[in-house]
């Protein structure tokens, strides 16, 4: 029986180095024994040695990304399920791209909640102002579901890079102090400041950005559990807010219809119609019309597919068909509400092959994508999008401007030389057609979409 003592709760370098000399040397799960520093052993770990280095073996970059992230986890298990999990990539280099395996499908499912633990953190850590020494420093209390606070701490220092901060929790506590974070025993409650000076004035802009519009009480306790209320001063104010929030869309509406020849609106509706004619390929030809994009021309996150469908040739709406139908569902399940998103295609007349009375999709090729980028290029130029989200290859391809693999760019930020992020994703209909593992592949879906709308919530 081999026993390994980690450092700390989320000592990944530790389990790491452990975990590679055991594989090497052909130790199996059920002979290792794993604890943290500190922690009561019992008779599970016995009195077993190191096991000797082996030769060193590769591992996927993406399980190394996994296993940093799900050894946050406070599920006790995560150390062995983890080290499990190792030995079948070993002789499975593969196993990870099966997600209905249980395995796999229990650690991707503790990688989730970590990133979303750490995404609380940083959307509901709230400073306040303390005297210490004669000078300045701000404290905040937080309680977190796992061992998140070194993962999460790097955030604060970058965006607080000029104050003098700490973050106390139960299990640890970070401090900076404007050049270098450092680390201290876990705090109390009691030893967080309550309230402070800034406060009426957060209130009061707290209570000028509320937009009624936009309002969804279930969501909003989604997103935002009454646990982190006690910790937040603005949420003093949503009861007031939420009960004068009809009044106040009433009037935002009003407002917004007096607004409606905005430079924004009208250079989209210009650009609009301009594609109407559009004759820049032969995909003019054959189809009904172009179907442009749709979608509030403010909206900060645009979601760009591949081209319309024969439902969306005839109708000249983007998005309504089957894989449409899907994608409205995808969205709903992830949060986010398709009427604030913009929503297009890649290429803006239907192509396909004639079967029969059927109409057949045909993909574009690249001269088509080509001729057709300059009007994402317009519609990017006007809504200027903090989020693109390309649904599969073709708009991927003509967002990059080259041809790229989804799986090689899935799941991750990438910078926009005009501004903004892009992110790559399948397309819903791939949904449509795969067989093997559908719900695992919509499941996949599906969290790409939370990703995308929990990142859009920390560019704003």
């Amino acid at each position: 029986m081999y026993a390994v003592t980690l450092a700390a709760p989320d000592d990944f370098d530790g389990w790491r180095a452990a975990a590679r000399a055991l594989a090497s040397a052909g130790v199996a799960p059920g002979e290792v024994g794993w604890k943290v520093e500190g922690q009561e052993a019992g008779d599970l770990f016995g009195t077993g040695t190191s096991p000797p280095a082996g030769a060193p073996f590769p591992v996927p970059r993406a399980f190394l990304s996994l296993a940093e992230t799900a050894i946050c986890h406070s599920d006790p298990e995560r150390f062995a399920l983890l080290y499990a999990l190792l030995l079948r990539i070993r002789t499975t280099p593969k196993a990870l791209e099966d997600e209905a395996d249980p395995l796999v499908r229990r650690v991707e499912a503790m990688a989730k909640a970590v990133r979303r633990d750490i995404h609380k953190m940083h959307a509901f850590v709230r400073f306040r102002e303390v005297e210490e020494e004669g000078a300045v420093r701000f404290v905040a209390w937080f309680e977190p579901e796992h061992h998140i606070v070194r993962a999460a701490s790097g955030f604060f220092a970058r965006r607080f890079a000029n104050m003098r901060w700490s973050i106390l929790t139960p299990e640890l506590s970070v401090h900076w102090d404007g050049e270098a974070l450092t680390e201290g025993p876990g705090a109390a409650r009691a030893d967080a400041p309550d309230r402070d000076p800034v406060e009426a004035v957060w209130k009061t802009y707290y209570a000028s950005i509320f937009n009624p519009a936009r309002l969804k009480v279930g969501a909003m306790l989604k997103e935002m559990p009454k646990k982190y209320w006690k910790n937040m001063p603005e949420t003093a104010l949503v009861g007031q807010l939420v009960a004068g929030a009809q009044g106040r869309e009433a009037r935002m509406v009003e407002t917004s219809r007096t607004q409606i020849g905005s430079n924004a609106l009208a250079a989209w509706q210009a650009v609009r119609e301009e594609a109407r004619g559009c004759t820049r390929c032969h995909l003019f030809e054959c189809a009904t019309q172009t179907v442009f994009g749709e979608g509030p021309v403010t909206a900060p996150l645009m979601f760009v597919g591949e081209q319309p469908g024969d439902q969306e040739d005839l109708a000249g709406k983007p998005f309504i068909g089957p894989a449409g139908q899907l994608f409205d569902r995808a969205l709903g399940e992830a949060g986010i509400d398709r009427g604030q998103a913009y929503v297009t295609n890649a290429v803006k007349h239907f192509k396909f092959e004639r079967r029969g009375k059927r109409r057949i999709h045909s993909k574009p090729d690249a001269g088509e994508i080509e001729a057709c980028r300059w009007w994402i290029e317009q519609e990017r130029a006007i809504l200027r999008p903090t989020l693109t989200v390309a649904l599969g290859a073709t708009a991927a391809r003509s967002l990059f401007h080259k041809a790229v693999t989804i799986s090689a760019v899935r799941g991750r930020p990438h910078a926009m030389p005009e501004g903004g992020e892009a992110w790559v994703t399948v397309h819903p209909s791939f949904l449509l057609r795969v067989r093997d593992n559908r719900d695992a592949e919509y499941a996949r879906f599906v969290e790409d979409l939370v990703r995308v709308k929990e990142r859009l919530a920390e560019l704003a």
